[in-house]
């Protein structure tokens, strides 16, 4: 994409404010508000630690989205992946290539960065994400289910899963 309107840059610990903002969008967007429980100075300190990257997208100097990723690991491939933890844009930014750039920059570093593969994952409903990820060349894996402890059933599993 060559949009002169368009800039990515590595996210810096000082942007952690502003990624914050744009995550708690992202979770409005989602229903999801309840389960914003961090902090910008938590995401700052993450991303300090080399814990969580993010690229911030600028369109016509002002900012119209985030792609949030961290790397894991594969056994199988014994390779690392990169892992997409969210890709959002500003809904008046939409419809200008932003997230399909944000996208294209993430597959670049995966693979230049000798990655096995991207990952994501993406709610069922999400009919938009959907379609522009099948767009991409991106497949769902229907063969696996996504499984989460959260934070207060690891507490729960510590304390009561020793009893058993």
């Amino acid at each position: 994409m060559s949009d002169e309107n368009l800039t990515m840059r590595r996210a810096l610990p000082e942007d952690a404010p502003l990624l914050f903002d744009m995550i708690g969008e992202l979770a409005e967007y989602e229903k999801m508000q309840s389960d914003v429980t961090g902090t910008a100075q938590m995401l700052c300190d993450n991303i300090k630690s080399g814990l969580v990257h993010a690229l911030i997208a600028e369109y016509g100097g002002l900012t119209a989205g985030f792609a949030l990723y961290f790397f894991n690991y594969s056994t199988f491939k014994s390779k690392r992946g990169l892992y997409l933890e969210d890709l959002f844009v500003r809904p008046s930014f939409r419809k200008k290539g932003i997230g399909k750039a944000l996208f294209l920059q993430l597959a670049d570093l995966a693979s230049a960065s000798g990655c096995g593969r991207m990952e994501w994952s993406c709610l069922n409903w999400n009919a938009p994400s959907i379609a522009f990820y099948r767009h991409m060349g991106a497949r769902p894996l229907e063969e696996w289910t996504t499984w989460r402890l959260d934070e207060a059933d690891l507490k729960a599993l510590c304390a009561n899963g020793k009893d058993e």
